[in-house]
């Protein structure tokens, strides 16, 4: 018999709030958290405008010596882990840490770290390249890191599928502990890729909105969006087997019930244009939960404002929901935090958790032009009270990964 999984704890670090009450006031004002780079120079970037992490205090969140040997995408998944670790109770409980586990996803990793040890290893050689250069930049090191801090023993793993990974660890811990492999496991993902070369690179492969008006960049579903805007942060879930929890006295938040997980197996960064791949892991992901398509009340969809993404995701809710696709709240809330890649899905597994949790739909923000191509409820402009409950995260990456998990509200 599978066994059930909740939610216990959530923590979030994001362009819209550095904490996950913070984030959750956000979105719930429709703050938009896009503005003009400020970590570098962008006189001669096409590109000038992301939604990044303000007023982090890296360092008055964590050790301060660890902090100086983490790169920034670590420091988040770190900021993010001790949150929801705190709220969930877990810090004085008697638990066995030989099956409490940690699955951090990150698309890219220590960029910046790589980029400022090149420049010093050509300015001074490659002999003064740091001692933690190894370790501050490979992709993994958030996960470790976060075993490290928890003292988590049990499995630890990074799952890396592009814009996917978020919500691929998350579905991945949920089987994880279901199939009786960990009792918890800490699951979600961390990114900070704004960087010359991660903002050059996205550009280059003209991924990126270049109009750089900050409330017209990220408009997904809107038929004059252009492009995604590169985000940054970490969200981050304690997943927990039902009877573990209970047995503790832990406040459940929610449950997850769905995973659906499907390649495209079509092109390096192209969707499928039919939507076959993304309507599968939604009809794999309900079929996963043993409930009806029409008993989702919500979907946070993967919404990029990438003209194919939006259009082909919408092909793949109608398909995958047929006639209850008109009924659907369907928002993207990367229209207020940009793209976080890696922690894109799962700091909108977080926010999905907290919109069932509290029946509410987030709105997809600086919405004008609608498109025909677009034509679902995207919930434009303005949340609403709203009760369901069953939810679901989208997530599609670069290489056809497409991931979907549902939530049910506890």
């Amino acid at each position: 018999m599978k066994r059930r999984v909740v939610v216990t704890g959530m923590g979030a670090i994001t362009p819209i709030g550095n904490t996950l009450e913070d984030m959750w006031a956000g979105v719930k004002a429709g703050r938009c958290g896009i503005d003009f780079i400020t970590q570098f120079d962008t006189s001669h970037f096409k590109v000038k405008i992301a939604a990044e992490v303000k007023n982090a205090n890296i360092e008055e969140r964590m050790d301060k010596r660890a902090a100086k040997r983490m790169d920034r995408f670590s420091q988040f998944a770190i900021i993010a882990a001790k949150e929801a670790y705190i709220q969930s109770e877990l810090e004085n409980a008697e638990i066995d840490r030989n099956r409490f586990g940690v699955q951090v996803s990150s698309g890219i990793g220590g960029l910046a770290t790589i980029e400022r040890e090149h420049s010093k290893a050509l300015e001074k050689g490659f002999d003064r390249i740091s001692p933690f250069f190894v370790p501050m930049n490979i992709v993994n090191l958030a996960a470790g890191n976060v075993a490290i801090e928890l003292g988590a023993r049990g499995m630890c793993s990074c799952v890396v599928t592009a814009c996917a990974g978020g919500t691929n660890a998350i579905g991945d811990a949920f089987r994880h502990i279901r199939d009786g492999y960990a009792e918890i496991m800490m699951a979600g993902g961390a990114e900070a890729s704004i960087t010359p070369i991660g903002i050059g690179g996205f550009s280059a492969l003209r991924a990126l909105c270049e109009s750089n008006q900050p409330a017209r960049a990220s408009i997904p579903f809107d038929k004059e969006r252009s492009g995604f805007v590169m985000g940054e942060g970490a969200g981050m879930m304690v997943l927990e087997e039902y009877e573990h929890a209970k047995a503790r006295g832990a406040k459940i938040l929610a449950e997850i019930v769905g995973y659906g997980a499907t390649c495209d197996a079509h092109h390096m960064t192209a969707p499928s244009p039919d939507g076959a791949g993304a309507a599968a892991a939604i009809k794999q992901a309900v079929s996963d939960a043993g409930i009806q398509p029409q008993q989702i009340g919500y979907i946070n969809a993967h919404g990029t404002s990438t003209p194919l993404n939006d259009s082909i995701e919408t092909t793949a809710v109608k398909s995958a929901f047929g006639e209850h696709a008109a009924k659907l709240a369907v928002s993207s809330t990367k229209a207020m935090t940009g793209h976080m890649l890696g922690a894109s899905g799962a700091v909108e597994a977080v926010i999905t958790a907290k919109a069932v949790g509290e029946g509410y739909l987030p709105a997809t923000i600086n919405y004008c032009t609608p498109d025909p191509e677009c034509d679902l409820d995207i919930v434009p402009n303005k949340g609403r009270a709203s009760e369901f409950e069953y939810a679901m995260s989208n997530s599609l990456g670069f290489g056809g990964h497409n991931a979907s998990i549902i939530f049910r509200k506890y």
